[in-house]
Parts: structure tokens; C-alpha cells; sequence
């Protein structure tokens, strides 16, 4: 029976020409065993990524003009020429710092400066100034030595200062409170 099965499968198995098997062998000698790309097939991949690339590079280049530069340019509020800003500076300020169960005494050294939208407020704060100045004292005195680290810690303190000042004048109102100079020892 074994070989019955064998002569059915070499009966299947078509006969090849002695000229087709040199032409295979010629092809396996050459290198050219592998079947054949299309040129135009692996052309047109090489162009898709070229395509893809640049469509890549010109949607982000076109993203970045209009996050930089399109934008609805607005205009800027510039200061009046007739009226500049006014600088008020106020006394130093010396206070020590809350310090809750420690020995050493810490001390806020501070001058600070406001800034007036006009030369008018000037007649406007002079009469309020002691009531700015104990703001400023009842403030300070409260303060932790960690309340004043890193620069989100002085614009908390400024924003809270000038909080304060415009609180103390009601109802007129300062630009900001600029600090001369912070110490803390």
C-alpha cells in the first residue's frame, strides 16, 4: 500500500522541464531568486511617507503661526502721555515675625512704594496714611518666616498689601504695592 500512496504523489506532482530548472538555477545563482517588486509599488510607498512627512511638517509649522503669531492682536492699553503714573514712598516698616514655639526673633525689614493712577490721589492718601500704615504693621506682625519664601510668597504678600491699602482709602484706589526692599533676618 505505501507504494500505491507514493506513485499517486509523484502522479500529482507535475513534471518539470529540464529547461525550467536551469532558468531556476541561473536565478538562484544571480541573486534574483526573491520575487520581483513592482518599481512602481515601491515607488509610491517612498512617496507616501515623503507625502506624510510633509503634510507632518506643514500642519506644525502652520499650528505654530497661528499659537505665535495669529493671534487676535489686540491692542495694548498703553498710559495716557498726560497722565503718568505717581510713586508714593512710604516709611520703612520693621516688624518681627510670628514665630510659634521658637527661640531665635525673626525681623521683616520692609520699603515699599504705591503706585497712583494720578498725581490727585496724592491729596487723597496723605489724610489716610496712618490707617494705611497700621495695615500694614497688624499684617506683618502675623506673618510666618514661611509665609515670605520663594517669589509666590511676596506676590501673595503683595497682592494682600495692596488688598489692604485700597481697603484703608476706599473708594479710591492704588495700582500696586512695590516693594524698595525685603529683608528678613
Amino acid at each position: 500500500m505505501a507504494s500505491a500512496a507514493k506513485a499517486k504523489v509523484k502522479a500529482k506532482e507535475p513534471e518539470v522541464e529540464p529547461e525550467e530548472e536551469e532558468e531556476k538555477d541561473e536565478a538562484v545563482e544571480s541573486g534574483e531568486a526573491q520575487p520581483k517588486r513592482k518599481f512602481l509599488g515601491f515607488l509610491s510607498l517612498k512617496l507616501m511617507i515623503i507625502a506624510g512627512a510633509a503634510i507632518i511638517l506643514l500642519g506644525g509649522g502652520g499650528a505654530a503661526y497661528f499659537l505665535f503669531f495669529a493671534r487676535g492682536h489686540e491692542p495694548k492699553v498703553a498710559a495716557v502721555p498726560g497722565k503718568p503714573v505717581v510713586f508714593v514712598d512710604l516709611p520703612e516698616v520693621l516688624v518681627n515675625l510670628s514665630n510659634a514655639g521658637s527661640e531665635r526673633t525673626q525681623y521683616l525689614k520692609v520699603k515699599i512704594v504705591l503706585e497712583l493712577p494720578d498725581q490727585l490721589m496724592i491729596a487723597q492718601i496723605q489724610p489716610v496714611m496712618p490707617r494705611v500704615m497700621d495695615a500694614f504693621q497688624t499684617y506683618l506682625r502675623e506673618l510666618r518666616p514661611s509665609d515670605l519664601d520663594g517669589s509666590a510668597g511676596l506676590y501673595r504678600l503683595k497682592e494682600e498689601l495692596t488688598r489692604r491699602v485700597n481697603a484703608s482709602i476706599a473708594p479710591a484706589r492704588i495700582n500696586a504695592v512695590l516693594f524698595k526692599e525685603i529683608v528678613v533676618q
